[in-house]
């Protein structure tokens, strides 16, 4: 059975969303970087498209990753989704679902950041857990146009 005939439409948005950036200023020493990549208006057009589309459709961003702490989809839009108050669900690679938080907690322990702090809010936190395994993750090119 094909997606039209299961009721699902397929919409891509690799260009908006995708880790791959084809815009240099993304890049450092050929490694990209999401929180460049976040500011983009390429990027920011892609979140707009999945804030309207909820309004009409049930949906949800596919990757080939099955575990979504390595996936670019958790530390790039699930982040910025979840941050402007979407609820975020991760299908997992058993078919579970996990809410976003969850997920965050176990990014945490997987760095092993703890999860408080008295000097850092909750959000400070996040925030060094999502650069970090944003490192690891990022897509580096060997196109020397793409090292700003």
């Amino acid at each position: 059975m094909g997606l039209k005939e299961a009721g699902l439409s397929y919409v891509f948005l690799g260009a908006e969303l995708g880790a791959r950036s084809t815009d240099p200023n993304c890049y450092v020493n050929g490694k990209v970087q999401y929180d460049l990549l976040a500011k983009t208006n390429a990027f920011q057009q892609g979140l707009e498209r999945l804030q309207k589309g909820v309004v009409n459709f049930r949906i949800a961003i596919m990757c080939a990753e099955k575990e979504p702490l390595i996936c670019h989809r958790t530390i790039l839009i699930a982040r910025h989704l979840h941050e402007r108050g979407y609820t975020v669900r991760h299908i997992l690679e058993n078919g579970n679902l996990e809410d976003h938080d969850v997920s965050m907690d176990r990014l945490l322990e997987m760095l092993r950041i703890p999860g408080q702090d008295m000097f850092r809010s909750r959000a400070e936190i996040l925030s060094l857990a999502y650069a970090r395994q944003g490192e690891k993750i990022a897509y580096e090119s060997d196109d020397v146009t793409l090292t700003a």
